[in-house]
């Protein structure tokens, strides 16, 4: 893409070309026009979610670490999910804390356990199990694998070495790889009594 300054009067392409104003059609024009107000309004936007996100998570752990002294107890630090209501019960805050689990090569033994399982059983192991196990070591569009869909093989208590050497292994292989924190609000309907998220997302605001 050029990098040099757009001369006067020149608008720059998606290639990178200089092309005059007056040979871009009024269309193009607007629709460019309207494209970037769109982007300047979203990153303005992100800023302030930001800010406020960031925030809140800040304000609740004040006020977490402020109660826990009336008790003369000290929080260590910011684990635990946590839900604050207003004095009148209509509105609701939650912090919810969630660890981010992937797999180290360890579960790579573990496929090949469960392949060697699979295929010594042979007969007796149904199509459905077969599937069960295929589609949890499937990865997706990223190359990741879910790991909702291999932990749940655990619940599958089989009196098989191989098949609880596998069910070992894909427990020493399980890592925390983050920690994410998400903030949830929720409003009382008081015709019917539940709470309603307060969406902050685009497409359910």
């Amino acid at each position: 893409m050029n990098t040099n300054p757009i001369p006067a009067g020149y608008r720059q392409d998606a290639k990178g070309r200089l092309v005059p104003e007056e040979a871009i059609s009024p269309i193009d024009q607007e629709r460019d026009k309207l494209v970037n107000a769109l982007v300047v309004a979203a990153k303005s936007l992100r800023v302030t979610l930001r800010h406020f996100r960031d925030n809140a998570h800040a304000d609740i752990q004040a006020f977490a670490e402020l109660s826990a002294e009336k008790y003369g107890a000290e929080i260590g630090g910011k684990k635990g999910n946590l839900t604050l209501v207003s004095f009148d019960g209509r509105y609701r805050v939650l912090r919810a804390i969630a660890d981010v689990l992937t797999f180290d090569e360890r579960l790579q033994a573990a496929k090949a356990l469960l392949d060697k399982c699979l295929n010594r059983w042979a007969k007796d192991a149904g199509k459905e199990l077969r599937a069960l196990v295929a589609d949890a070591f499937q990865v997706d569009k990223a190359g990741n694998i879910n790991t909702g869909r291999v932990l749940s093989l655990r619940r599958f208590d089989f009196d098989d070495p191989d098949w609880k050497a596998a069910m070992a292994a894909i427990s020493d292989s399980l890592l925390v790889a983050s920690t994410r924190t998400y903030l949830r609000i929720y409003e009382r309907d008081d015709a019917t009594g539940n709470y309603l998220p307060i969406n902050l997302d685009l497409a359910n605001a």
